[in-house]
């Protein structure tokens, strides 16, 4: 899909959920990222936590007494990095950007003069931008993004844009409407690109991350 199109279909749902909502706000978090999975051989994926960012607005609308359906739009940058991801002397950096669409059930009964936040669900999440830098004796090469589905040949900047797995978070709102909370990420997509030229690739890569954020709800 177009990624004009990604974002065009982003601002139809804004506004469908800005409609319903009977509350909004904004959203702005710092996350450690990762990319978990296989490599080529079927072998654990080492790499490492790189530290990520993510903000956009998220909506609520009461479902229930104390439960909220809550849908947001987010950008949200993810990856990972080595520093022996190639061999000895070199380092790799993956930096990610999707649009993202969580989608969660929110339960927030009332504790003391604020709101105890506990919610879940699933995400969707899709690339519109991202780097891959590379380093070698000191030398660093920086690729933008290809978002494919497959590749043949020999590349590390090759990602399938479509993302998508379940997010958990808890915290605490203020009676004011400012809030933090506690989240935890985990990618169910595969996203590295297959590789067509290899007969016996096994290698599989998911997005995971946790981090902090802050909000304040209007």
């Amino acid at each position: 899909m177009n990624k004009k199109w990604i974002v065009l279909l982003a601002f139809f749902l804004l506004a469908v959920f800005s409609a319903q909502a009977q509350g909004f706000g904004l959203r702005g978090g710092f996350d450690f990222q990762n990319i978990n999975g296989k490599d080529i051989d079927g072998d654990n994926l080492e790499l490492g936590l790189s530290p990520r960012f993510n903000a956009g607005v998220v909506f609520e609308i009461a479902v229930a007494p104390d439960f909220f359906f809550q849908p947001g739009l987010l950008f949200s940058t993810k990856g990972a990095k080595s520093k022996e991801f190639l061999g000895p002397n070199t380092s790799i950096d993956f930096n990610l950007g999707y649009i993202e669409l969580p989608l969660s059930l929110l339960y927030k009964p009332v504790l003391g003069n604020g709101r105890f936040l506990l919610g879940f669900g699933p995400y969707l999440g899709y690339g519109v931008s991202g780097k891959v830098k590379r380093t070698l004796n000191n030398v660093s090469v920086e690729d933008d993004v290809d978002w494919t589905k497959e590749y043949s040949g020999i590349a590390l900047n090759k990602f399938k844009p479509f993302d998508f797995g379940a997010n958990l978070f808890f915290g605490y709102e203020l009676a004011g409407g400012l809030s933090f909370q506690i989240n935890t990420q985990l990618g169910l997509a595969e996203i590295n690109a297959e590789n067509t030229s290899l007969s016996n690739d096994k290698s599989s890569w998911k997005n995971t991350s946790y981090g902090l954020s802050i909000g304040y709800r209007f």
